[in-house]
């Protein structure tokens, strides 16, 4: 046998052993609300090829490929245990045991590290909690299709509602035409699922979820308790109101907290999930997600600042143009966001060096930040650079953030790529709040610079879904709870 032949048959191989793995994902979803995941990578509904891209990418710090050889005895462990709803990762399960020398089974293992959602420990499957979305543009539309795919999954969350303006003269097919934006985007693809208007209740039924369509000029026009929703989150996508006044409009009947998709001004606090979401109080009533551009920084200012400290630090985002600009030359309140958007690179404002400060308050040091939008629909990068408290040099700083993107509680929001040729395409439906580029990273002595892609809109609106979960009070813990 050649060595192509050897290389075939262990695809081969692998390919069965994934197939494999897909109903008892499945199964552990659907009938105990387990969510399994490897290296924070959901691979519920998810193909053959695409868990082995999963196992590829999602290496060890020494750059070793995980196989599904090595995480398939850990999911068949999880199958025969009485578990309850949570979320489990096999990656990060398979490379504890292997550094475990205890000498315990697999099944054993996994029983211990799991303990927390297992037999009587394990917490009762609650009831979703009713979620809004008061404006449908892109970071809506995103989000609800968010909240479609993870309905009646773990994720606590049912959206029931769509409030969008038109009060009294809304066209005959709007809601045919919200319902078509929701169903093809040019940017991130076809809606995975099935979409159907009842225009008579006006409804648009995704994957056999009901959602209300509201028709709505200004919040005071609506009594939510009218259309069967209690005790429902409420997120802002339109960035009208920001202080906590304004927003304090939502706070009609039905709803129950309010999260603004854009930064909060006064003392609305600005969560970043990962970083600082243990900080919101169970009475705070309204909060914000802050930017796209704050997600994408401040986690790995975290984790640099507690590795090697930080002493200060200037962010420069190179951002994709937005629906606040002008497709062509246009008047705009901005000074240059009225040239066309599609022509040119636009230097123009970031608020996110200053919020920093709000989600990351323990960073003393100073950091600036300057922006300029350029010519493509979606996916960002920041330059991020530093002066550290301690020299040190690239290889450590660049097996340290691996390290921090694999196994750390940053996992979720920070992702490493070291694909040689990555461009911005490449990150389109990144989760992530930011992916560090290998490649790219500079290191001399206490300087280092940081490449920072992030998917400006969907990995912008995971970390919302994140937040919104995390205060709707169903959201399932994630085990194991310590890494490797």
């Amino acid at each position: 046998m050649t060595l192509n032949d050897d290389s075939f048959t262990d695809w081969k191989n692998r390919e069965e052993i994934a197939e494999s793995m897909i109903p008892m994902i499945g199964k552990l979803h659907r009938e105990r609300d387990v969510t399994v995941l490897l290296h924070s990578r959901s691979l519920v509904n998810k193909s053959v090829v695409s868990i082995l891209k999963t196992h590829r990418f999602a290496r060890q710090i020494a750059g070793e490929e995980l196989s599904v050889t090595e995480t398939l005895p850990f999911l068949e462990a999880l199958t025969t245990l009485d578990l309850g709803p949570a979320q489990i990762d096999i990656g990060i399960l398979a490379e504890s045991h292997r550094a475990d020398d205890r000498g315990l089974s697999v099944l054993d293992f996994t029983a211990e590290a799991v303990a927390g959602a297992t037999g009587a420990n394990k917490i009762d499957r609650r009831e979703p909690r009713d979620v809004v979305l008061y404006g449908f543009g892109r970071i809506g539309r995103l989000v609800a299709r968010l909240l479609i795919e993870k309905s009646g999954s773990g994720n606590g969350l049912r959206l029931r509602a769509i409030v969008v303006r038109g009060g009294g003269s809304r066209a005959a097919d709007d809601l045919v035409k919200r319902a078509s934006l929701l169903r093809r985007d040019s940017v991130h693809g076809q809606f995975q699922g099935t979409i159907t208007v009842d225009e008579a209740n006006n409804r648009i039924i995704a994957n056999g979820n009901e959602i209300t369509v509201i028709y709505a000029d200004d919040p005071s026009e609506i009594d939510y308790t009218a259309y069967g929703i209690d005790n429902a989150i409420l997120i802002d996508n339109t960035g009208k109101w920001r202080d906590r006044e304004g927003l304090s409009q939502h706070l009609r009947p039905g709803v129950d907290k309010v999260v603004l998709t854009a930064p909060g001004k006064g003392d609305v606090p600005n969560i970043v999930h990962g970083v600082n979401h243990d900080t919101i109080k169970p009475e705070e009533q309204i909060l914000s997600c802050a930017s796209c551009t704050t997600n994408a920084i401040v986690p790995p200012l975290k984790a640099m600042n507690d590795e090697y400290g930080v002493l200060r630090g200037h962010v420069e985002t190179v951002h994709s143009f937005t629906n606040d600009q002008n497709l062509l030359d246009n008047y705009h309140k901005a000074d240059r966001r009225g040239r066309s958007a599609p022509l040119n690179m636009v230097i123009t404002e970031t608020g996110a060096a200053s919020a920093v400060a709000k989600a990351l308050p323990e960073l003393q040091a100073p950091i600036t930040g300057s922006s300029i939008r350029v010519p493509v629909p979606d996916v960002s990068i920041a330059i991020l650079s530093l002066r550290l408290g301690r020299e040190t040099d690239r290889e450590e700083v660049l097996e340290y953030l691996r390290g921090v993107s694999l196994t750390s509680p940053l996992r979720r929001q920070i992702d490493f790529t070291t694909a040689p040729d990555a461009v911005s395409m490449d990150f389109i439906g990144s989760r992530h709040a930011s992916i560090i580029d290998a490649g790219a990273t500079k290191v001399d002595g206490d300087n280092a610079i940081l490449y920072l892609w992030y998917d400006n809109e969907f990995g912008y609106s995971c970390q919302v879904v994140r937040v919104v979960q995390h205060v709707s009070g169903v959201e399932y813990p994630t085990y194991p709870a310590t890494s490797v």
